[in-house]
């Protein structure tokens, strides 16, 4: 038993009194009595009713697998579900329209389309980098991914001038068409300067020009007759040109040009939730002190690179100088987001009569506490210049549960004595019974919602498990043709709209997933701002630095203009579960679908459980790199459940391809020293035994969540390094 501290009859994690007292307090401006006798008494008021919401979600799930047994296969009449699912209270009743009232939202949320990254705060380097991925080298993104082939001209070692010369290209191309001077090219140029109107810009044939539109320049860096920096403004984004005839580019460069910065991650979210592997007080801590260090501007991470230490902190704001001589400052990091756990997660870290309580009460409290550093500290608006806080809400079921949230941030506000709304939500529509009552979900919030999104892989794996009964589920490949999907992506931007989410609230797009594969990023990716939205997820720095190439090709305000005249998607297609009539897949298909399932499955559980990796670049079956969090977990596993019920394989298949693909993730894992082996002794094997119970027990999991199969293994594999 570890050590506990008693408040107003909660007891609470020595270590997590500690860290709260002696380090997440100073210098916040409240006093330790008033937070911990503030935080008992939003427990004691609220937990009951997290109960009672989370018994609700059963209640439902219950009734609707009961519906299906009666009414099995795709064929079922949809009139007659879409009216039980009234009748039963899943799907309410819209009111009159309206708009949202959020107020003092940050720029970067409410005005300027651009990449969110999402991080797991837990890693001191990833968060840093990402918080400093504001600002990204379009030379450097292009380069060293496969957006310019490199079976036309390799990367290698050493600098390759022949590749370089590549991107230099495609990068003039990206000039000319956001930047387009009046006359020529920016091929062309031969120097750049300021005059007393304008750019200046020199051509090689002797002429001189200057932009078409002379409005996107913005400032400069260094002499007007040698500008070091050029800042220039299209949509909103910015983008520096480096000048530089010492350094190793620009001295080769008819213009002297050395780099070209975009801004490209605008937000990030550093993730308390899917991307991290926290089960315990010493690892929320951990958690917590680097959300601590980035409000606090403290944060450090050190790192070799060509065997030179270097330490990773915070990157400063950027300063310019205007045409009149004025000074110009720009962020130079991220706007940042924080996402705390679901409703559904219960944390031992502080209990009540033995039994523990919702950690995302703790989530809420210790985060926002943090925050206040940003609001009061010492480095005040190093975030939110208009002093908001973003908390992301993850895994809400419809209109209930949002509203829900909003009182336990008003409680918070309440005990820090903050103005009320200072907190704004971000609804994260993963989850469908908060997709079909999407419109009612945001009006629970309506005066702190900044920030609604899709998210594909949460919200299939909750479609499988809520249809479970219902009927056999397609292969995954066929998931994403499904007719809710489509219907789903659209509705999320049409209610978003139709609820005056512009101006106050980002509406966003889900992942891209394969990090290695920036080619295809680039050429897919781009459907995510012409389909209305302002924002959209992206694995790294560098696809951030890329993606921001389509919030220059794309103007997601004449988009959403245009999006907001169509008429709205389709609720019945949204309640249209993906499901087969009579499965006529051959064994070779079945047996490739259960080893792709498996191999998904084993390859992010290990390193969840042996390592305590919440998110990590996972080979996959087809040894494509991707980026895996517990949502993938969710569609897997879920999948294999849905199959094993409905007779689509059998136990005795299942188990022989979870064996054959332990072996091929000991393969793909053979590099790392420090892993041990699945196919070494399974029966044994913690993280074999979980990946087994997750599918196995897939059906009895509320929602289908993976957490609480995860978070046990995983504490008795810490227990076994202890």
């Amino acid at each position: 038993m570890r050590p506990t501290v008693t408040v107003d009859a909660i007891k609470v994690d020595q270590a997590l009194y500690s860290f709260v007292n002696d380090e997440a307090i100073p210098g916040s401006g409240i006093q330790a009595r008033e937070f911990w006798s503030g935080f008992a008494a939003l427990v004691r008021n609220l937990a009951p009713r997290n109960a009672a919401l989370l018994a609700r979600r059963d209640e439902l799930q219950a009734k609707i697998d009961a519906w299906h047994r009666a009414h099995p296969g795709p064929g079922f009449d949809r009139a007659k579900y879409k009216a039980f699912l009234s009748e039963i209270g899943y799907l309410v009743t819209e009111k009159e329209p309206f708009a949202v009232g959020t107020a003092n939202v940050d720029a970067e949320i409410a005005h300027i389309a651009g990449p969110q990254l999402v991080v797991p705060v837990s890693n001191a380097r990833y968060a840093l980098n990402a918080a400093n991925a504001r600002w990204g080298s379009l030379y450097d993104a292009l380069y060293g991914t496969d957006v310019i082939p490199h079976s036309e001209a390799s990367r290698g070692g050493a600098y390759n001038p022949q590749r370089g010369a590549k991107v230099i290209d495609f990068v003039r191309g990206f000039l000319d068409q956001y930047f387009e001077l009046a006359e020529g090219s920016h091929r062309d140029a031969s120097s750049y300067s300021l005059g007393e109107t304008g750019l200046l810009v020199k051509l090689q044939n002797g002429k001189s020009t200057g932009l078409k539109n002379a409005a996107a320049l913005r400032g400069y860096q260094g002499e007007r007759s040698t500008p070091a920096v050029l800042l220039l403004v299209h949509h909103g984004l910015h983008v520096e040109l480096h000048v530089d005839r010492s350094h190793y580019i620009g001295r080769n460069d008819p213009a002297g040009i050395s780099d070209v910065v975009i801004e490209s991650a605008i937000t990030t979210i550093q993730d308390c939730e899917d991307s991290v592997a926290a089960v315990d007080a010493e690892d929320k801590i951990h958690v917590y002190r680097n959300w601590l260090g980035l409000m606090r501007g403290s944060l450090e991470a050190r790192l070799e690179k060509a065997q030179n230490p270097i330490i990773r902190r915070l990157n400063a704001d950027r300063q310019y100088r205007t045409l009149s001589g004025g000074e110009l400052v720009l962020p130079g990091r991220s706007l940042m987001l924080v996402r705390n756990v679901g409703h559904h997660m219960l944390s031992d870290m502080a209990t009540v009569g033995g039994a523990p309580i919702p950690e995302t009460f703790i989530d809420a409290a210790v985060t926002l506490l943090i925050a206040m550093h940003d609001l009061r500290g010492a480095h005040a608006g190093r975030n939110s210049r208009t002093g908001s806080v973003y908390v992301v809400k993850p895994k809400m079921h419809g209109p209930d549960e949002v509203r829900f949230a909003d009182e336990l941030f008003v409680a918070l506000e309440a005990f820090l004595g903050l103005p009320h709304n200072t907190v704004k939500i971000g609804i994260m529509d993963e989850e469908r019974r908060t997709s079909v009552n999407l419109m009612e979900c945001i009006r629970a919030a309506r005066d702190r919602v900044a920030f609604i999104n899709t998210g594909f892989l949460d919200r299939t794996g909750d479609e499988i498990h809520t249809s479970m009964e219902a009927g056999a589920v397609p292969r995954k490949s066929e998931l994403k043709k499904a007719i809710w999907l489509d219907a789903y992506e659209r509705q999320n931007v049409d209610i978003g709209l139709a609820c005056g989410l512009r101006g106050h609230a980002q509406i966003g797009k889900g992942m891209w997933a394969m990090p290695d594969l920036m080619a295809d990023m680039l050429k897919a990716k781009v459907a995510h701002p012409l389909a209305g939205a302002n924002t959209a997820w992206v694995p790294s720095p560098t696809a951030a630095t890329l993606h921001a190439l389509h919030y220059h090709a794309v103007n997601v305000e004449e988009v959403q203009t245009q999006i907001a005249k169509r008429p709205r998607a389709s609720l019945d297609e949204v309640l249209s579960p993906p499901l087969v009539g009579a499965p006529r897949w051959s064994a070779p298909d079945i047996e490739e679908e259960l080893n792709n399932n498996a191999q998904s499955i084993l390859g992010y559980v290990v390193r969840w459980i042996d390592s305590g990796v919440g998110c990590s670049k996972v080979p996959d079956y087809y040894d494509v790199a991707l980026m895996e969090d517990r949502a993938t977990l969710r569609i897997s596993s879920q999948h294999v459940a849905n199959w094993l019920l409905h007779g689509i394989c059998t136990s005795e298949q299942l188990m022989k391809a979870l064996n054959k693909m332990a072996a091929v993730v000991d393969q793909q894992n053979a590099g790392d020293p420090t892993y041990q082996r699945l196919a070494a002794d399974p029966d044994r094997n913690i993280a074999f035994k979980a990946a087994c119970d997750l599918i196995f027990k897939g059906r009895e999991q509320p929602n289908g969540y993976t957490e609480r199969i995860l978070t046990a293994a995983r504490i008795e594999r810490k227990a076994l390094k202890a």
